[in-house]
């Protein structure tokens, strides 16, 4: 098995995983459990996938760069703004997972 099916295999399981704790109803004992759950995973996939994303950013701004390195000015701003979007990404879902256990 390839490194992208079990990717989308895991990813697949968590999606299915975390829309069951989201519907979930708020009557119903044992929430507190699955919503911490939620959030851990909500976490973690943000963490996973921003660190996989700055990654390929750091990596095609300095290939270009090493490429061409007159073009480093040029460059190294559109990745901080992307860098930073990214970053933001994983800080909206790390406030979505505390704010759905409402600590």
């Amino acid at each position: 098995m390839s490194f992208k099916k079990a990717l989308f295999l895991v990813g697949s399981f968590a999606c299915l995983l975390g829309a069951s704790v989201a519907m979930a109803s708020e009557g119903t004992g044992g929430g507190d459990a699955y919503a911490s759950l939620g959030a851990a995973l909500a976490i973690g996939l943000a963490a996973f996938g921003g660190s996989l994303g700055q990654g390929k950013t750091a990596a095609a701004a300095l290939e270009g760069i090493a490429r061409n390195p007159a073009a480093a000015g040029k460059v190294f701003v559109p990745m901080i703004i992307g860098l930073a979007l990214i970053e933001s990404l994983v800080i909206y879902a790390f406030v979505i997972a505390f704010v759905k256990i409402k600590i």
